[in-house]
């Protein structure tokens, strides 16, 4: 049975929420499948599908088509689409009106927003109009022009304290789970206890009530060095490369296609 957010919102203190990315019919089909509890089609497709160093250059166009096709393809879990860089922060009309495109044109149950207190009244006006929003605090890859690099959040008192503020200040405007990216597993723990819905980490240690890994990591598809927090649980990029050469090698030697394989 498909997941909803009443889901979503019992799972805390009963059982860890399992999450990861999907882009492609086929990658959403299989993780449907095995019935995760949330699939993000995340900006991260700006790296792992467009080729991009980051998220800064996907667009409304980008997330509502690669959104439409997850939808597609899932019949279990619940689905979550990222606003993208500048999807909400220009005017909250045009954030309500974005959110309100991903859920009309390409059928996601969520959208998550990036962003702690600039974000409180965005959040509060969307989830106004009946849209679920999901938080992210922690590292904003959005803020990346800003922040000059990748870096952990909340390691000196004055940032956990105030990522624990904006945790509260989120859940005050609606939010119905919070993503905690890249903070310290202590903060992590505090930010789940201080909050009444669940939070799912990524990069942020074992106490969140769930956690989120991109795909293409788990699937060990980046030729990058991942980073610290990213368990890659299979080679399917060597298998890939093994069979692409092995086709190849078929190919030129007259072995394929033989008559098995031919009309």
């Amino acid at each position: 049975m498909k997941k909803n957010i009443l889901n979503i919102l019992k799972s805390k203190g009963q059982k860890k929420l399992v999450a990861t990315t999907a882009y492609t019919f086929s990658v959403a089909k299989l993780i449907s499948d095995l019935d995760f509890d949330i699939i993000l089609v995340g900006d991260s497709l700006g790296m792992v599908i467009k080729g991009e160093n980051n998220t800064l250059n996907v667009t409304m166009q980008d997330m509502l088509y690669h959104s439409s096709i997850v939808s597609k393809a899932n019949h279990n879990s619940f689905i979550v689409a990222d606003m993208p860089f500048l999807s909400c922060d220009i005017s909250i009309e045009q954030a309500v009106k974005n959110a309100g495109a991903l859920i009309q044109k390409a059928s996601v149950d969520a959208v998550k927003v990036e962003g702690g207190f600039s974000k409180v009244e965005t959040i509060r006006r969307i989830v106004g109009a009946g849209i679920p929003v999901m938080g992210h605090l922690g590292l904003n890859p959005q803020k990346i022009l800003k922040m000059g690099r990748y870096s952990v959040q909340g390691k000196t008192a004055k940032e956990e304290e105030n990522l624990l503020e904006a945790s509260k200040a989120l859940v005050e405007a609606g939010v119905f789970v919070i993503v905690l990216e890249c903070v310290p597993a202590s903060l992590a723990k505090k930010i789940t206890e201080a909050v009444n819905v669940p939070t799912i980490g990524i990069g942020a240690g074992i106490h969140c009530d769930g956690q989120i890994l991109v795909s293409t990591d788990i699937f060990g598809l980046t030729d990058n060095t991942p980073p610290k927090f990213v368990k890659t649980y299979a080679k399917v990029g060597d298998l890939m490369k093994n069979a692409l050469s092995e086709y190849k090698s078929e190919v030129l030697d007259g072995i394929f296609p033989n008559d098995k394989f031919s009309y």
